[in-house]
């Protein structure tokens, strides 16, 4: 089931025990397990690994692991000039990116595609650098945001860079009015200084500037739960949510509920809480079907999603979490009307979706054919 933070997920296989299953990644069509180990076949052995490997079983370490597998750094995916996935080394993509921009510095596209993979891999002065140059060129709010949170992320090691980053926030604020997030990356910088009352001062401005904005309400919950407890905290949210005509509050508290079997139940309550104040929010519908579905209620997952048929066409989301739902209690001629009906959809997404699971639909229903004509033949020769 999609996951309840608003994040897609997948439902994948529960491993457990002391055995090991060696597959391609196509047998696990919604997702690998996240407790996988995963095999890569290596078509061209370097002469150093044949070398470690005549010695016996060896330990490596990441970085070892990469560079015998031929990659300059980690092994990341990006798409070759046709459009088709490719893995390269991180410090390949890096240093191909830099040449890139520094070939037109002035092209800030290429500055701001090089940046949003500095600040992605975790490389934040050399993010800054980039993003102090895009601004100095006459940079957009967004660029504005993103050298704030560069700053800001080096705030631990330098409080230098707390104050830069508190003026370039409130820039980006400027130029940004209806946008929450440089406030709350100002409340952000105001906790690093450990000042509750500038805290909350800017939580209260980014939800005043987007009352729909989840985050904000996350972090609200956070504060007051760590300065008054989580009482007070629910009470607080609640008392607010009452004066909103959006879910945002609700959906925030089931959120930090959510991922604690104990507490699973709590998050339902606030889950339908959220479908209650808003229910044409596709984002309510997902995050109660979803807790449904952990809870392996199938019959509730569909209870809530069928009625918003219409929105899965717009929402790949809501068809997976429907999907699963129908494949998994076995209603096949509901799975089949749902594809058909997806498969005709202008999102690319829910388009492929479609056609993906149909695929896998058929393989299934092939395999069950398989293995009952296998059975009949064994019943006939006994």
């Amino acid at each position: 089931m999609a996951a309840t933070n608003g994040q897609n997920g997948v439902a994948g296989l529960q491993i457990s025990g002391g055995a090991a299953i060696v597959a391609p990644v196509s047998a696990f069509p919604n997702g690998v397990p996240g407790n996988a180990l995963i095999v890569i076949p290596v078509n061209k052995p370097s002469d150093e690994m044949i070398a470690l490997m005549e010695q016996g079983p060896a330990a490596v370490t990441m970085e070892q692991m990469w560079k015998l597998l031929g990659f300059n750094g980690p092994a990341v995916q990006v798409q070759d000039d046709q459009g088709r996935p490719i893995a390269i080394g991180l410090e390949d993509l890096l240093a191909g990116l830099d040449k890139h921009w520094v070939e037109q510095p002035d092209d800030l596209n290429r500055g701001r595609i090089y940046a949003q993979e500095l600040l992605k891999h975790n490389r934040l002065l050399r993010a800054e650098q980039v993003l102090s140059k895009i601004v100095a060129k006459g940079g957009t709010g967004d660029d504005w945001l993103a050298l704030g949170i560069a700053q800001l992320s080096q705030g631990s090691e330098d409080a230098k860079k707390l104050d830069k980053a508190e003026g370039t926030l409130k820039g980006a604020q400027n130029l940004m009015k209806e946008n929450p997030y440089p406030s709350l990356h100002l409340a952000k910088l105001f906790q690093q200084k450990k000042e509750q009352d500038k805290e909350l001062e800017f939580v209260d401005k980014a939800i005043a500037i987007d009352p729909g904005c989840i985050d904000a309400w996350a972090y609200l919950f956070q504060f007051l739960k760590q300065k008054d407890g989580e009482d007070v905290a629910v009470a607080e949210l609640e008392k607010r949510a009452a004066g909103q005509a959006t879910a945002a509050p609700y959906i925030a508290v089931q959120g930090y509920y959510a991922n604690d079997e104990a507490t699973r139940d709590k998050a339902v309550v606030y889950a339908e809480k959220a479908l209650a104040k808003a229910p044409d929010d596709p984002l309510a519908i997902l995050c109660l079907s979803a807790l449904h579905g952990q809870k392996g209620d199938l019959d509730a997952v569909i209870k809530v999603l069928q009625p918003h048929e219409a929105k899965m066409s717009r929402d790949v989301r809501l068809a997976n979490n429907y999907f699963e739902a129908l494949f998994q209690s076995r209603q096949i001629d509901k799975v089949t009307k749902l594809l058909n009906a997806l498969a005709g959809s202008p999102n690319k997404d829910v388009k492929q979706f479609a056609i993906e699971r149909s695929r896998m639909v058929a393989q299934s229903l092939q395999q069950q054919a398989q293995q009952l004509a296998a059975a009949g033949g064994q019943q006939r020769k006994s």
